[in-house]
């Protein structure tokens, strides 16, 4: 579940599992798995940074093998941190 917020700035908390995909189209839209359309605030990159969190949390979202988080020669075990996530983008 994640917390997010319509444009009349009350916050309501959603079922990120139901989640079937985050568009920008200037504004945030979530569409459902049930083809309901929401309107957020929240920008897609925060409305995808609350859903790993989530997932993380809940345990859904599995470590990638050993194999998978070796950079170089050094072993990142921060590589489900922001900072990590960001700089492998660049």
């Amino acid at each position: 579940m994640i917390t997010v917020t319509r444009f009349d700035r009350s916050e309501f908390i959603l079922n990120a599992d139901l989640i079937e995909f985050v568009e920008a189209r200037p504004d945030t839209h979530i569409t459902l798995v049930t083809g309901k359309k929401l309107l957020v605030c929240e920008s897609t990159e925060e409305v995808i940074t609350r859903v790993v969190e989530f997932r993380r949390r809940a345990g859904i979202f599995p470590r990638p093998p050993m194999s998978a988080v070796h950079v170089g020669d050094a072993l990142r075990e921060d590589w489900a941190s922001e900072d990590f996530l960001s700089a492998q983008s660049k």
